[in-house]
């Protein structure tokens, strides 16, 4: 299956940006320009973006059991297995991570090792998800009013 890419933002005019067969008419302002989000639907969720990070953060070091750890870490919370190597594989399928398989050492009974990296697609999602975040917080002032224990 050959891995589809991500579709990034565009900055301009929303009538010669298409998301399938319809034209996107609202966007986000950013300076004097507007972004319009072609392709919403492959856009980051948060845990997408939160395993991109890690895998960033873990550089050379990057493979499943780390980035878990360094998942519940940054999150605060248990991180199953599951979610996290389904998370890696499609975000690989999308074409946003490369990874290679290497070789296992005795200890681990001879088991190879997947590690993950940043493709360049992924940079781009990755930039894409902090230029949209900034912008629609941009102009907010923040303070809730209830306060949680």
């Amino acid at each position: 299956m050959r891995a589809r890419r991500l579709a990034p933002a565009r900055v301009g005019r929303p009538e010669h940006y298409y998301s399938g067969s319809e034209c996107c008419e609202e966007g986000i302002e950013v300076g004097r320009a507007k972004v319009y989000n072609v392709g919403m639907a492959e856009s980051l969720g948060t845990f997408e973006q939160a395993v991109l990070l890690s895998v960033h953060r873990l550089s050379e070091r990057a493979y499943g059991r780390p980035v878990i750890k360094d998942l519940e870490l940054r999150l605060g919370r248990r991180v199953s297995a599951g979610a996290a190597y389904a998370t890696l594989n499609r975000l690989e399928e999308r074409g946003l991570l490369i990874s290679r398989l290497e070789p296992g050492a005795p200890e681990r009974g001879g088991r190879a090792r997947r590690f993950y990296r940043l493709a360049s697609s992924g940079i781009d999602a990755l930039d894409e998800s902090r230029v949209l975040t900034a912008a629609l917080w941009r102009g907010v002032k923040w303070r809730p009013k209830r306060r949680f224990a």
